[in-house]
């Protein structure tokens, strides 16, 4: 029979190939093992090798103070001498994270000077050493800020805020309270902003600077600012602006606005609205003290709402204040 033909039908296997079968055994072996279990396994059987080395040098603390000096002696400069002989013969020693522990606890109990009798050097032991150190002391990650506040939480604050629109964020987080839910009064303003709901107690309707636009004919701002003489004395300015036309009226100028004065100057500021036939339906201003019970009186005479801004919100009389920024470039809004 020809070879050749021999060959071409029966082909040689060789015996370290792998066969079909064996793959099919060897995958089937990978894809059923779980690496878990391993895992656990090897970390168990480190604590126990932990274990069993440090009950080991124990006993032998235990029956080196049993022996004399002498012995002692005798015994350390062999095993220095073996130690040496086998520093030179073997390469370098790998160490198990069990052997790395004892040695990083003992360099704990020698001056730096002695370390030398150590199989590591110097840095590794340290190293060892804050290992251990960082295990004790690590916990678990958490990411930075404050937790995210949960959709259901969400829905109540928004609903306290929707069916009760005259309270504010204090007296919405006083009610959360009662329902132990614990939120600060920055969240629950964040929370209403966000869903586009305004501050109490309109929850709706127009904004300031909207409400401020559909009105500006028939609104007037009015405001201080002041100007230091070459003597040093300050004086202060009253005036009006009138928000459609942007018109300024500089009503007088006092180095003491009291309470005469300023009424004084609703007079006179009420007068050239009647010449120049202006009705003045709003008063916009801010709660300086200077502005007394008289001087309200006078607008309220001529049929004006007064509109008082919220404290320390210059921005809420911002034409008048842009205006002061204006005329006294180095000068900055006072909230009052």
């Amino acid at each position: 029979m020809d070879r050749r033909s021999s060959v071409g039908r029966h082909p040689v296997v060789s015996e370290y190939a792998p066969t079909l079968s064996t793959r099919d055994f060897v995958r089937a072996l990978i894809g059923s093992a779980t690496f878990v279990p391993m895992r656990r396994h090897r970390a168990r059987g480190q604590l126990w090798a932990f274990g069993y080395l440090a009950v080991r040098h124990l006993l032998g603390l235990v029956l080196l103070f049993l022996r004399t000096e002498q012995a002692k002696e005798v015994e350390l400069m062999a095993l220095r001498h073996e130690v040496a002989v086998l520093r030179r013969q073997v390469g370098r020693s790998r160490y198990e994270p069990a052997d790395r522990a004892l040695p990083a606890v003992l360099s704990r109990l020698l001056p730096r000077s002695s370390w030398d009798t150590f199989g590591v050097a110097p840095g590794a032991l340290l190293a060892c050493h804050r290992c251990l150190v960082a295990k004790r002391w690590t916990y678990p990650h958490r990411p930075p800020g404050r937790p995210p506040v949960d959709d259901q939480t969400t829905a109540l604050v928004l609903r306290l805020a929707r069916e009760n629109p005259k309270w504010g964020y204090r007296r919405v987080q006083g009610e959360l309270l009662k329902l132990g839910v614990h939120l600060a009064a920055s969240t629950i303003s964040r929370i209403i902003k966000d869903h586009g709901l305004g501050p109490a107690p309109r929850r709706s309707g127009p904004t300031w600077r909207e409400f401020l636009r559909a009105q500006a004919s028939g609104v007037v701002a009015t405001d201080f600012f002041h100007v230091d003489t070459l003597l040093i004395k300050r004086l202060y300015v009253l005036f009006f602006i009138e928000l459609g036309r942007r018109k300024v009226w500089i009503t007088g100028v006092t180095d003491h606005p009291n309470a005469a004065w300023v009424t004084q100057q609703a007079g006179n500021i009420t007068g050239d609205f009647a010449e120049e036939e202006m009705a003045a339906r709003f008063l916009v201003r801010d709660r300086d003290t200077k502005y007394l019970a008289s001087f309200d009186e006078v607008f309220k005479a001529e049929r004006a709402e007064i509109l008082r801004t919220p404290f320390r919100t210059p921005n809420a009389n911002a034409f008048a204040e842009r205006f002061v920024r204006t005329v006294s470039p180095g000068q900055t809004p006072q909230p009052a």
